[in-house]
């Protein structure tokens, strides 16, 4: 890392220590540090899992025999044996009996100002409508569901009722293309897909139903497609074929059974992107997913019964299906809403933080990166002083954009809890905690159940240098294989080494034991023999008052073996220029060495990223070398690659 991220900027107080939710599930276990708990969590899986079950009060119909059965190796553990249980009777019917069916579980802000609000006993009476219409048009155990909905009540709706009365959803990013959409209905076969006609973003019309339309006339699984009316437009229809969601449960009872499933029954089959054309299906679990988010955000986030949860997000990225789940499992509010978030005013956001009375917030650095050029002063015109923990996950840190949040928006009090997995692992391997201090853009260590180490080329455990993040023992939420392709599953995470998850970040530990992520191992730069993640290199660059954001690839160089390649975006106002050029090539040279000076600097006017803000620097390179680009379903800007290509 820079030096500019080393040393401590936040420490717990007292009532951290004392009152959060993993500070009292230590004290109730009689664990003295948070070293200690990471330790006996992974020395001893069926113990904490079981502990932690216990603490968070998950509702079982039928209790497990034990906690985890491993008989058919690390890579296929079964979790909970014989336990049965429903993921909506956790997230909803649970709280109804609990008397809090009068308490905000969704307030919803529309890209138009409108606002809606429901109740848990709102919330489950929409619920049960739609459960009940889903199994009148032939939905039953097993069946894929596809959710191709904006952020909004209906999407939280339409999951909680799908997985209620047994069926699979399969959820797509609001912004997805026909093809992307197509893609991943085919894949899991899904019999219906839920959408809408549409919805508003920057105060244009995203025309869903039309998109909608073009994917399910390559998908012949699909029967019926359930639409939203969100905005009330004329749409095109096909009789028979499409019905009306309101419609279609005007006439439906208001109660309805969640019905009580395997532990390891599939909840959610998530697409993520492959290098090559075929997105992999992640199946989640019941069991796995309910526990691993549920968990997470308790210890990580310290969610419980009294928290405004809200996330920059969507339900195509696995944050969005985390978000609903940790806020209603724990009995809270979710805060979500439709759009960007510096439209119609650049303080958008902090207006929604304000009204609503957030408590956690969470978004990617890119987001902060966005916010950045409109000033502080938007954040500062805004009473934050509900807020408590600001949430950060999607990609690894630049140390300015971290710091202009932590000082702005936490008033340099609040930590920011830097949180880290993806969607094969239904939540996170590293973490920061309310209890432990934070260093700029790192993670306090692993979470607690997660085996988490960083290996060398030879597999073994380093510290001080770049290495691979892997996790040698099984944790309830890892995915259960991919949809119909086990092989694949196979290969891509356990065939490096045995019986060890390799994940496909590059990772760090410093002398103090921090970690740091440094991107994608796949994403690579090995420079005269000299490993490291791009980040690092791009952090640099964005240090510089004229970059907004940068991408650095590696490209074949016949000395070197690679050379860098940055790719920089600038801030308005700016202009690309030769000396400005050099200036940047020089400042990486200076910092990180003379043998990592770039080959070149390109100015661009945008980078290619995914709808989670992840810079895809697979697409960059791709571009760059004149190769295909693979799979680039979950862009959420496809004409960053033309805009790569035209480059200077």
């Amino acid at each position: 890392m820079t030096t500019e991220s080393s040393g401590i900027v936040w420490r717990p107080t007292k009532e951290h220590l004392e009152r959060s939710r993993i500070a009292r599930f230590m004290k109730a276990q009689g664990i003295g540090t948070l070293e200690e708990l990471q330790k006996r969590s992974v020395a001893d899986l069926e113990w904490y899992w079981d502990a932690v079950v216990k603490d968070l009060g998950v509702r079982w119909t039928t209790p497990y025999s034990r906690v985890l059965d491993d008989s058919r190796g690390i890579e296929w553990p079964t979790w909970f044996p014989c336990g049965r249980l429903n993921f909506t009777d956790n997230c909803v019917d649970r709280h109804m009996g609990a008397g809090r069916g009068g308490k905000p579980a969704i307030i919803w802000e529309g890209d138009d100002g409108q606002s809606r609000t429901l109740t848990y006993a709102e919330l489950a009476a929409e619920v049960n409508r739609l459960a009940n219409a889903l199994k009148s048009l032939g939905v039953g155990e097993g069946d894929r569901v596809g959710i191709f909905l904006p952020m909004s009540p209906e999407a939280a709706i339409a999951t909680l009722a799908v997985v209620k009365i047994g069926a699979i959803y399969t959820p797509c990013f609001s912004g997805f293309g026909a093809g992307a959409v197509a893609s991943r209905l085919s894949d899991c076969e899904a019999k219906v897909l839920i959408t809408a006609d549409g919805f508003s973003r920057r105060g244009q019309v995203v025309k869903m139903k039309e998109v909608a339309d073009e994917a399910v006339a390559q998908c012949p699984s699909v029967k019926t497609v359930l639409v939203y009316r969100r905005l009330g437009r004329d749409l095109p229809w096909t009789a028979g074929r499409d019905r009306w969601w309101d419609e279609a449960v005007a006439n439906q009872s208001d109660r309805a059974p969640s019905l009580p499933v395997e532990a390891d029954r599939p909840l959610i089959i998530i697409y993520t992107s492959g290098t090559t054309g075929k997105p992999k299906g992640a199946v989640l679990t019941h069991g796995g997913f309910l526990i691993k988010a549920a968990h997470d955000f308790a210890y990580c986030m310290d969610v419980g019964v009294d928290d405004r949860l809200f996330w920059l997000t969507d339900l195509g990225w696995l944050m969005g299906p985390m978000a609903f789940t940790a806020a209603l499992f724990h009995g809270g509010t979710a805060v979500v809403f439709e759009g960007v978030q510096d439209y119609p005013k650049p303080d958008r956001l902090w207006s929604i933080f304000e009204r609503h009375r957030v408590t956690i917030a969470g978004m990617s650095p890119t987001a902060v990166r966005a916010l950045m050029p409109h000033g502080p002063e938007h954040v500062h015109a805004h009473d934050l002083s509900s807020l408590r923990i600001i949430g950060s996950t999607g990609e690894p840190w630049n140390p300015e954009p971290y710091k202009w949040l932590f000082e702005n928006a936490g008033k340099a009090r609040i930590p920011i809890i830097n949180y880290t997995g993806g969607t094969e692992i239904s939540g996170g391997i590293l973490g920061c905690f309310p209890i432990a201090p934070i260093k700029p853009c790192s993670f306090a260590g692993p979470i607690p159940g997660m085996a988490a180490e960083c290996f060398d080329e030879d597999g073994r455990p380093v510290r001080g240098q770049v290495g691979e993040l892997v996790v040698t023992k099984p944790w309830p939420g890892m995915t259960a294989g991919f949809w119909k392709d086990s092989q694949r599953y196979e290969e891509t995470y356990w065939a490096r080494w045995p019986d060890v998850w390799v994940h496909g970040d590059w990772s760090f530990v410093d002398d103090d034991g921090f970690w740091f992520i440094q991107g994608r191992s796949d994403d690579t730069l090995k420079i005269a023999g000299k490993r490291l993640g791009p980040a690092e290199v791009e952090s640099v660059l964005v240090g510089h008052p004229a970059v907004a954001e940068a991408g650095v690839i590696g490209v074949p160089h016949e000395v070197k073996g690679e050379a860098v390649v940055c790719f920089v975006v600038l801030r308005p106002g700016n202009v690309a220029s030769e000396p400005l050029r050099r200036e940047l090539s020089d400042r990486v040279a200076s910092e990180m060495g003379k043998a990592l000076k770039p080959e070149k600097v390109l100015f661009t006017r945008d980078l290619p990223k995914t709808r989670s803000a992840k810079i895809m620097r697979r697409v960059i390179r791709a571009t760059y070398l004149g190769k295909p680009a693979g799979d680039v379903s979950s862009l959420e800007n496809p004409d960053a690659v033309k805009a790569i290509g035209e480059a200077k």
